[in-house]
């Protein structure tokens, strides 16, 4: 599969964010996305997950089934880690699991591959900064997807957590994903790389 966008321009609030912007990514490619802030890194990948509306240009996923929407085929994860304090790791993976559909890892299987399998049944609200963001990242792996939208992914997290994080990324890429990745930080996988720019 192939992830085409062409002449893709955003406008928020009356200003313009980008425009122009063209890219490709193949299966088992990974895209960095870098800039200053303010350039459009987080509007772009939330466009492409379907979450904001682009003012021009145009985005597709070459190879995928016809009837399957593109943004059906991404995770998108963002700043946010988008957890209810009161569920626990694995009821919060167990609704993702069923809103994507899909299932891939079982929500039990990807608390251990993250390191929370001890935290399992605990609310959410007992979770550190950086086992929060760890979670957030499980939900990559209980639902199949092609595309990962990941912006600032490394975010909160130490060192040991990055090396899961770049492991459960190569796991992605090889096997056929992709991943485009906003990021302000040198990452521990290969990526080609996006550099932006802003403005019209």
């Amino acid at each position: 599969m192939r992830l085409v966008v062409k002449g893709l321009a955003s406008i928020r609030s009356g200003r313009p964010v980008f425009s122009g912007l063209g890219f490709e990514v193949e299966s088992g490619e990974a895209l960095a996305v870098t800039g200053p802030n303010g350039v459009g890194k987080s509007s772009l990948l939330r466009i492409i997950a379907g979450l904001l509306p682009a003012s021009e240009g145009q985005f597709l996923l070459e190879g995928s089934d016809a009837e399957t929407p593109l943004s059906e085929e991404a995770h998108y994860l963002g700043h946010r880690d988008g957890l209810k304090p009161s569920l626990s790791p694995f009821e919060t993976l167990s609704f993702w699991q069923a809103l994507l559909g899909r299932p891939l890892v079982d929500p039990s299987n990807a608390l251990i591959q993250v390191g929370l399998g001890h935290a399992a049944h605990l609310p959410s609200a007992y979770l550190s900064a950086g086992q929060r963001r760890r979670l957030a990242l499980a939900r990559l792996l209980v639902s199949r997807r092609s595309i990962w939208l990941l912006d600032e992914p490394t975010s909160a997290l130490d060192a040991q957590s990055e090396g899961m994080f770049n492991g459960l990324v190569n796991e992605h890429l090889t096997s056929g994903g992709m991943v485009v990745v906003a990021t302000h930080t040198p990452l521990g996988f290969s990526t080609r790389s996006l550099v932006m720019q802003g403005g019209a």
